[in-house]
């Protein structure tokens, strides 16, 4: 899978201001990421608002993306639940055929044990016509992947090929890292320690704020992944304010107000999601305007 080294990142929804997909704006920001050298994009990931799109909103969506990209960038489809029937039957009936991976996000709300998240993942895997990653995020699941687990799994099963890591800690990724097969790869899901997974022998991002600006971000992972680290992190301190404030009332909020101001799509979210106020987006128009 050395298509998903570097950077990827999770592509948003854009809306008009009556909530409706707006079509054209989701064009211009694929383009706007390939122009700008990421590596992959990632359709249908958290940053969508997933939860918030009707299945045929998610056609268009996935469609306009295919459309726009036009084979260009490799693709990944985020394809996860915590039903695991329904997601077995998604594998079975949708076309993957223009995606190179799908993005699975460890079961949510459910909190069930290792065990659990073994057994889904098994059941995924055994009939997924797509090569796996994995997706651990604790914050949003309320359940973490223990190394261990996602260790089993990746040894138990070649189709499962990498996981996107969004714990946020360091310790638990350089476990990861110590101790995964060989060709599996351990991609981060934290902007902010990206280059201290990618360093320590991770192989890349996948991103929000490198949504926004993809260009320096995408060339730090670069940086990082030929082990220039003063050049890397030379970059990394130009982009940590701007990670915090992207987050700081909410993902896809803070990406979609670079957006805005750059003029790319409206600032538009779905409740229960809410636009970031007015002196959050005053900072982060000044961030992007100073970078």
């Amino acid at each position: 899978m050395q298509s998903l080294i570097g950077t990827g990142v999770a592509l948003v929804t854009p809306f008009k201001k009556d909530f409706t997909v707006d079509v054209e704006a989701l064009k211009k920001i694929v383009n706007f990421q390939i122009d700008n050298k990421i590596e992959y994009l990632v359709v249908l990931g958290t940053t969508a608002e997933n939860v918030t799109l009707s299945p045929e909103e998610k056609e268009l969506v996935i469609q306009t993306v295919i459309e726009a990209n036009q084979g260009r960038v490799p693709l990944v489809l985020g394809l996860g639940g915590n039903n695991t029937t329904n997601v077995i039957e998604e594998l079975r009936t949708r076309d993957l055929s223009a995606f190179v991976a799908i993005l699975s996000v460890s079961p949510y709300y459910n909190k069930p044990t290792q065990e659990g998240i073994y057994q889904h993942f098994k059941a995924i895997a055994e009939v997924s016509p797509k090569p796996i990653v994995l997706y651990n995020v604790p914050g949003r699941t309320g359940s973490n992947m223990l190394p261990s687990t996602v260790i089993r799994l990746a040894n138990d099963f070649k189709n499962i090929v990498a996981i996107k890591e969004a714990a946020g800690d360091m310790v638990q990724a350089m476990s990861l890292i110590q101790n995964k097969p060989k060709d599996f790869l351990v991609i981060s899901g934290d902007d902010m320690i990206a280059l201290p997974m990618v360093l320590a022998g991770g192989s890349g991002v996948i991103s929000v704020i490198g949504e926004g600006i993809p260009k320096l971000f995408s060339e730090m992972i670069r940086l990082g992944l030929q082990h220039k680290v003063k050049e890397a992190y030379d970059i990394h301190y130009r982009v940590a304010d701007g990670i915090d404030l992207i987050f700081e009332q909410g993902n896809p909020a803070g990406i979609k107000e670079i957006f805005r101001y750059l003029g790319l799509s409206e600032n538009t979210v779905r409740l229960p999601l809410v636009n970031v106020d007015q002196n959050l987006a005053s900072k982060i128009e000044n961030f992007v305007k100073n970078l």
